[in-house]
């Protein structure tokens, strides 16, 4: 589907509706494609961007000193490197694995629970804005050790901090909100960190704010920037997977049914999704050296985006790559929330997501508490499906009509 050789872009507006009918057109007749108005390369075969997401010497997070910095308010996992990356990442996943994770999951269940309620007995949801946005959130909170009450705030500070991170192209009004809502977000930070010094609980902020990196503890900024990866790597992918997830149960009633009754096979329902749909669908590089793909060479200093949707469906690393399938034998279920899957929905290499299995718990909690609750399941008369997003992608909204539930309302665990 690819109108071109004459003046395709990724930054279209076709593309933007539905970029999935042009990844099989970018991988075999364009796989290194030149964007001249962002002055940026776009890999989509899945040999290539996984080349480039496990060289990290020769491709670096540099550009995200320019994407993901001035919002964070400071280094970021993704740019670290050597030890300091092998200590601050293992201090965060301390606070995802484990007995924390057995606790995150006791809290998920409970706010999935609170939040599904008041649905119930009207037999619809919107998936999304009813519920899978403010949960992503409220659970990150949970994680943090951040007050609930200040959830919408923290949300549209948390949107304006995606946006920059997530936008090609910034007007410089965008911009300038996006910044805004940076800096009242660590405005609202700088004291809590503050706090938690002074009287550290069990929650992640006390982690990050007495742990050491070579004897010596982090900096407030230091601190923030950690907290608010965290806030973005764990609300951004989460609300999106779970939403796709059941879109793709909803459109494929056999494996929804075969899910239903055999829960084993959600796990491979999700990394299905992952690999499907992955919420991230582009990851940014720098290029460190002259580097050959497909004939083309990609100069040293450019910007290279991995196209993960692209990659992901790829003939060469997945078969029928275009077919929903929860059965597929190459899709590897236990590895698939490892650096060693197949799929690239989590990245791969040194940077691979640090909250992948924190994900998996996540949605296979949320998951595993809903369908049940969903019976007859389907989408609400009059509903339209739309995707946004060109670098993070999930639906606008999902509105769903159900049984209505009257008794046998989930309890927080």
């Amino acid at each position: 589907m690819l109108r071109a050789e004459s003046g395709f872009s990724v930054l279209s507006d076709d593309y933007a509706t539905d970029p999935y009918p042009y990844f099989a057109g970018l991988r075999e007749r364009h796989p290194v494609h030149y964007e001249p108005a962002i002055d940026s390369y776009f890999l989509s075969r899945h040999q290539d961007v996984k080349r480039v997401l496990s060289d990290h010497q020769a491709f670096s997070t540099e550009t995200l000193q320019v994407r993901a910095e001035p919002v964070m308010r400071g280094p970021v996992l993704a740019q670290m490197t050597g030890a300091e990356h092998t200590a601050k990442r293992k201090i965060v996943v301390r606070g995802f694995t484990g007995q924390a994770l057995q606790d995150h999951v006791r809290a998920i269940h409970a706010n999935a629970a609170e939040l599904i309620a008041p649905f119930l007995p009207r037999g619809r949801v919107d998936l999304v804005n009813d519920f899978g946005k403010p949960l992503a959130v409220y659970v990150t909170l949970d994680v943090l050790g951040l007050d609930k009450k200040d959830w919408q705030q923290v949300a549209d500070w948390h949107s304006g901090v995606a946006e920059f991170i997530t936008s090609i192209v910034l007007t410089p009004e965008r911009r300038r909100h996006c910044l805004d809502c940076a800096e009242q977000l660590e405005a609202y930070l700088v004291p809590i960190i503050e706090e938690r010094r002074r009287r550290p609980g069990d929650d992640l902020i006390s982690t990050l704010c007495t742990a050491e990196f070579d004897g010596i503890g982090m900096s407030n900024r230091e601190v923030t920037a950690l907290i608010i990866n965290v806030l973005a790597a764990s609300t951004e992918p989460a609300d999106k997977t779970l939403a796709l997830l059941v879109k793709h149960l909803v459109d494929h009633p056999e494996q929804l049914a075969q899910v239903r009754s055999d829960p084993a096979l959600l796990p491979a329902a999700i990394a299905e999704t992952l690999r499907y749909t992955p919420p991230v669908q582009l990851i940014p590089r720098s290029s460190e050296k002259d580097a050959e793909f497909a004939g083309t060479t990609v100069p040293a200093g450019a910007t290279v985006f991995c196209m993960i949707g692209a990659a992901n469906r790829d003939p060469n690393a997945f078969s029928a790559p275009d077919t929903f399938d929860i059965h597929r034998p190459d899709l590897g279920t236990a590895r698939s929330f490892t650096a060693a899957a197949q799929h690239l929905a989590f990245g791969t290499g040194l940077h691979q997501c640090v909250g992948a299995a924190f994900a998996r718990a996540e949605i296979e909690t949320v998951a595993g508490m809903l369908l049940p609750l969903l019976d007859r399941v389907r989408f609400s008369p009059g509903f339209v499906y739309r995707e946004t997003g060109l670098y993070t992608r999930g639906p606008a909204s999902l509105s769903l009509d159900f049984a209505p539930v009257h008794e046998g309302a989930p309890r927080p665990a």
